[in-house]
């Protein structure tokens, strides 16, 4: 599994870093940022619940 964050998407909402806080984080930017962006099979349902509840749709899950 590898997690992409689209920045031209990602507004700095933050709810995949409070879902998955050891794959995402909100960098000084103000966006979010996959700090582990290819996190092991024990991460996958909160990665998969960051995903799906991201509003802005600039996280993605490559198999």
């Amino acid at each position: 599994m590898k997690v992409r964050v689209d920045i031209t998407k990602c507004r700095g909402i933050g709810l995949c870093e409070v879902a998955a806080p050891a794959v995402f984080e909100v960098g000084d930017d103000g966006l979010s940022h996959a700090v582990d962006p290819q996190p092991s099979e024990q991460e996958r349902t909160a990665v998969e619940e960051a995903v799906s509840n991201c509003p802005t749709g600039a996280l993605s899950i490559e198999d």
